[in-house]
């Protein structure tokens, strides 16, 4: 049941990772990022989504091992994920670059490793490499970020694990309701990156009629809708309200006719690069 905060989706392998949780894109070190993952954990998120590219790995570590000790729980109960950059797709490089996140971070293990991003010609080589330390048991799950159905086709026609996971991003103007039905039929759970678009979507008029009736904000609306498609969501704050506002999504639901309106908002319209074309 989605009802509470540490409620968790069952990936094709077993391993449990939470619906819901921080993000920390563009978030530089410091001490606004340890307190924003402290304030998270003692909030009661359990899942917490950084990569190698956003450079703060060792910050988010910190306020892991920080905030565990505060909340008094065990490595165990948190999910942490990192992705792997685009300039380290190649089968060594890729399992330097996993062991180099470990070390920032300060972990013994990752429960899930992304690809970042499906780079052509590199990323099946890179996939192998997350195959051989899943099968090594020094990560508990594996996956991809920003992927097509056609990479996605192109990774498992040839894989010996299936991505348990592909983070994209999604948002009622870019609902993914094909790659979702796609990654549904193969049991790969899809995960939202800016799911509230980086804020262009407070000021919509059809999300705060919504928001109105429940007596939410427009950002707890998008998230619920997120939870409702059995999409895990990942919103980033740094502020400690906002925190605790964003994850206050457990005490309400939407109705049928509103998620189809919330579906009706779709232009299929981006405010991050195109997974067919980008050139970093």
């Amino acid at each position: 049941m989605l009802n509470n905060l540490q409620a968790t989706a069952t990936l094709h392998n077993g391993v449990e990772m939470p619906w819901f949780g921080l993000g920390v894109f563009k978030v530089e070190e410091g001490p606004e990022l340890v307190n924003a993952v402290k304030a998270a954990i003692k909030q009661g998120y359990r899942s917490i989504d950084t990569a190698a590219i956003y450079g703060n790995e060792e910050g988010v570590g910190q306020g892991i091992r920080e905030g565990l000790k505060e909340a008094g729980i065990t490595r165990e109960e948190i999910f942490v994920t990192s992705k792997v950059w685009n300039a380290d797709l190649g089968y060594e490089s890729t399992i330097a670059a996993y062991e180099k996140s470990l070390s920032k971070l300060g972990l013994e293990y990752l429960d899930l490793y992304l690809i970042h991003w499906p780079v052509e010609g590199k990323y099946k080589e890179a996939w192998r490499a997350l195959e051989a330390l899943y099968k090594e048991g020094k990560v508990k799950a594996i996956g991809v970020s920003n992927f097509q159905i056609h990479h996605l086709e192109d990774v498992i026609k040839d894989a010996d694990v299936k991505p348990m996971v592909n983070q994209v991003e999604c948002h009622p103007r870019l609902t993914q309701k094909e790659l979702q039905a796609f990654c549904k039929e193969q049991g790969i759970q899809l995960e939202a990156w800016s799911p509230l678009m980086q804020g262009e979507l407070l000021d919509n008029e059809v999300l705060q009629a919504i928001a109105a009736k429940h007596g939410k904000s427009v950002a707890q609306v998008i998230l619920r809708w997120d939870l409702q498609n059995e999409i895990v969501t990942i919103p980033k704050s740094t502020k400690e309200h906002r925190i605790v506002e964003n994850s206050s999504v457990f005490d309400f639901q939407l109705t049928d006719e509103e998620m189809i309106k919330i579906d009706g908002l779709n232009q299929n319209h981006r405010v991050g690069p195109d997974p067919d074309n980008f050139d970093f």
